[in-house]
């Protein structure tokens, strides 16, 4: 259980933006300095060993020549050689080592290998005219190898190596340098990782707080104090989050007014049949001996009533199924054409009993992945609409198209229009252009509702356009190929 929170804690620490800032600055500011030391250290030891190296050489150059003088290498000692060779090792605090052709220690200025031989890799490297050094840092010493050599006769010759200075300078003084840069550069370190620190935890808190007072005034929001949108304007961003959650806040506001007007709605929708039918009974039981004739009459009123009641209720069920997530959509794919076919066939003797006449134009056969029920709502809904509201001796026509992409379906009436204050109001729930009307033709106010839910689902689109007295015209353009919500 306490690993179970700490692993909890550890995550929402690391999750933390504040913890990131501060990490990132302190990184930002640390890392570099270290790298500068170590790249600054290094390269002042490879400078000072590369000087030291060089002078070296040079002094044992002027040596060489020196030997050849005074031809040491043939055992002749020279006071001379001697002293510079003396010089040289205290100078250097190193060691001297000439060795002739013989690979024979002919002087050694510690005085401890004179008379040996010496062979080894880099003194025949140097015999071959190499000028080698090598500096070991762990020991603490440069190693130099020298050729001692006769100038050539003639242009074009190689020179004649007879002898080796094999020398080894201590690189003490480098080292100590090196340590002093290396403790006063951490000490320095140390101070940056400390001023670092306090700048990256003062600079999270400041970056962070415009989010914090977001992060408060929604949650004064959501906890009732207050229902006025927030404003944080610190930053850009944060002026962007603020914007997007009122905006947020205010659709909610449009769609909890919506819901609240929808049952309202459905309220008096469902009690005006309800109190139709009441006052209908009470009439017949506040009668006596009524005529059997008058009892059947009220009973239609009464089973017309009973209908409307159930429409609703249906169209009501249908509208929430609407609601519900793209999951419930059962995809196929359809003869659209047969389709539409059939849907008119079914409405056609209505239209017959309003004297409309129902024409079907399809300009090419249409197959696409659609629900075939969500789809046959969508037609019928703005055909039966179409027939309702239109004139006697009236016409429907449906024309049916398709590109490569979608395939649209267009519903025109030669009816009675729509208002155009009315136009952006027709998809609400229950609302009617004339309620009288439809009233008197059944109808409830849920049908294009239910119709432009299902054409959403579907990834399309609907337009309308409308001259009162003139007549409508309905698009809907759907995709070929059902796209899946992401």
């Amino acid at each position: 259980m306490m690993w179970s929170k700490s692993k909890e804690l550890l995550r929402n620490t690391v999750r933390s933006m504040k913890v990131r800032i501060f990490l990132l600055f302190l990184c930002v500011g640390i890392i570099p300095g270290i790298v500068m030391r170590h790249g600054i250290i290094s390269n002042y030891e490879d400078r000072a060993v590369s000087v030291r190296t060089s002078d070296v050489q040079t002094q044992l150059k002027i040596i060489a020549n020196h030997l050849l003088t005074y031809n040491h290498l043939q055992g002749a000692p020279s006071d001379v050689i001697n002293a510079e060779l003396e010089q040289l090792s205290n100078l250097y605090d190193g060691r001297v080592i000439i060795i002739n052709s013989n690979f024979k220690v002919v002087k050694d200025t510690y005085g401890i290998s004179e008379g040996k031989y010496v062979i080894s890799e880099e003194v025949i490297r140097c015999f071959k005219g190499e000028s080698i050094s090598n500096y070991d840092s762990n020991n603490g010493y440069i190693e130099i190898t020298t050729p001692i050599q006769v100038q050539a006769q003639q242009d074009g010759d190689t020179p004649n190596v007879i002898g080796v200075m094999l020398t080894s300078v201590s690189s003490d003084t480098i080292i100590q340098t090196v340590d002093i840069l290396n403790r006063n550069a951490i000490i320095m370190e140390i101070m940056i990782i400390v001023i670092v620190f306090l700048l990256a935890v003062f600079l999270a808190k400041v970056l962070t707080a415009p989010i914090n007072r977001v992060t408060q005034a929604i949650g004064e929001v959501k906890a009732g104090y207050t229902d006025k949108p927030i404003e944080v304007n610190d930053y850009l961003e944060t002026e962007h989050i603020v914007d997007a959650f009122n905006d947020l806040m205010g659709r909610m506001k449009v769609l909890d007014d919506s819901r609240q007007e929808f049952v309202a709605n459905v309220s008096h929708e469902l009690k005006t049949p309800i109190a139709s039918m009441k006052v209908l009974a009470d009439s017949l039981l506040a009668q006596n001996d009524v005529p059997a004739e008058l009892y059947r009459e009220f009973l239609e009123d009464i089973a017309e009533e009973i209908d409307r009641e159930n429409k609703i209720i249906t169209d009501l069920l249908a509208l929430v199924k609407m609601d519900k997530t793209v999951s419930d959509m059962n995809i196929s794919v359809v003869n659209i054409n047969d389709l539409t076919e059939l849907i008119l066939k079914r409405l056609r003797p209505i239209a017959r009993k309003q004297d409309v006449e129902v024409v079907f134009e399809s300009h090419r056969v249409v197959e696409a992945e659609v629900d075939e029920v969500k789809l046959t709502l969508v037609i019928t809904n703005l055909v039966e609409n179409a027939i309702k509201y239109n004139r006697k001796q009236g016409w429907v026509k449906v024309i049916l198209d398709a590109d490569h992409q979608y395939f649209t379906v267009e519903v025109s009436d030669s009816g009675i229009g729509i208002p155009q204050e009315s136009i952006e109001h027709i998809y609400e729930r229950f609302y009617r252009v004339d309620k009288s009307h439809s009233r008197e033709i059944g109808g409830t106010g849920l049908g294009l509702a239910i119709t432009r839910s299902a054409i959403l689902m579907h990834r399309g689109s609907v337009n309308v356009t409308s001259e009162e007295g003139v007549g409508t015209t309905f698009t809907v353009k759907l995709p070929l190929s059902y796209i899946a919500p992401v």
